[in-house]
């Protein structure tokens, strides 16, 4: 395939997001799909004189795993996969899909069961340079309701910006957002909770490809109020919509979804922090401007804000641990968003 689009996103991946350098180990998981951008990453990964690893997904694989590994199996840690982690110093996820709802069907405990004995890997891999890439597959497209072709031309224009240009216009965004107390209002919301001594943190395409949203980790037992999210999301093959949350002292108290409810509570009892909040994140990519049914997208869709249920990120100074981290979506064009009680944000726009 000759789409020069290609090796630009590889260049991106590899010199700004990663930063490569000589002698370092980098891991590469992808998906079959992805194959040409692979080859690209490949090369250059090797031009910088370090040592890739290419480990490659098959469409069916997750569904086979967990409709017949044995509860052994399930409860085994992949103690190999931990060593190597440790050895990494740089990782690449490209994910191109596959079938979205293969785990549809799945019991959503083995689901939450496997994501708690693998966390200490996930979390190993948060110490690392990483960064996480969609690529413009069939599947992706499909959920996106595009064809293939506009699919791409979408996916190539959130991710092919200029992100140091980027990086420097938010700066301006997290002075705004430099306070206390946030007390987000809207459409079946009103919901506040503390950000005291916590960072904001710009995703200017260091993590994923694409970026374009600024985050933090609210006060763990400080939340209080309801909200309701009108985007819907894929979590574990699922479509789960209309998730509506109630926070007292923090925790989550009463929680519902018009669909695919069962999976949302599995998922809320994974552990116990999975029922506090673990990020509050603005998106800011001018580049997106409609919900695509992917996280990776939808969260950094200009005129946005997500709240995520589980594990912080420490790098905010976030303290809530969970095997579970979950990004909800809102629109805002008839939301605002109020710091220790003055209007900043109103109807997608910072003022």
């Amino acid at each position: 395939m000759n789409d020069e689009r290609i090796k630009k996103v590889a260049d991106i991946l590899v010199n700004y997001s990663l930063k490569v350098k000589r002698g370092e180990y980098v891991q590469v998981l992808a998906d079959t799909e992805a194959e040409h951008l692979v080859k690209e990453i490949y090369k250059l990964i090797l031009k910088k004189g370090a040592f890739p690893v290419l480990k490659i997904d098959f469409p069916w694989q997750n569904y086979t795993y967990y409709t017949s590994a044995s509860d052994e199996q399930l409860n085994h840690f992949p103690e190999l996969s931990f060593e190597e982690m440790k050895k990494t110093d740089a990782f690449i996820r490209i994910d191109a899909g596959k079938n979205a709802r293969s785990l549809t069907n799945v019991d959503p405990k083995k689901i939450s069961l496997r994501q708690k004995i693998v966390d200490p890997i996930n979390k190993e891999r948060l110490k690392k340079k990483w960064v996480i890439f969609d690529y413009p597959s069939d599947s992706l497209a499909q959920e996106a309701e595009m064809s293939t072709e506009e699919f791409e031309d979408f996916v190539y224009n959130a991710c092919i910006r200029d992100w140091e240009k980027k990086s420097k216009a938010m700066d301006k965004i997290v002075k705004i957002m430099r306070g206390k107390i946030v007390r987000i209002a809207g459409d079946n919301t009103d919901i506040t909770f503390s950000i005291e001594g916590r960072k904001w943190v710009k995703g200017d395409g260091r993590y994923n490809i694409p970026d374009g949203e600024i985050f933090t980790a609210p006060n763990e037992k400080t939340t209080e109020g309801f909200i309701e999210f009108d985007l819907a999301t894929i979590k574990g093959g699922r479509e789960v919509a209309g998730v509506k949350l109630e926070f007292k002292k923090g925790k989550v108290v009463k929680a519902s979804a018009v669909k695919n409810n069962d999976y949302l509570q599995s998922m809320l009892n994974t552990d116990e922090g999975a029922r506090y909040l673990g990020e509050l994140g603005i998106g800011l990519n001018e580049g997106i401007t409609k919900p695509v049914r992917n996280i990776l997208f939808d969260e950094k869709c200009y005129g946005t804000i997500h709240l995520a249920i589980g594990s912080a990120y420490a790098e905010c100074g976030g303290t809530n641990k969970s095997a579970v981290h979950w990004d909800f979506i809102k629109t805002m064009k008839n939301g605002k968003i109020f710091l220790d009680g003055k209007l900043v944000y109103d109807k997608g726009e910072f003022l």
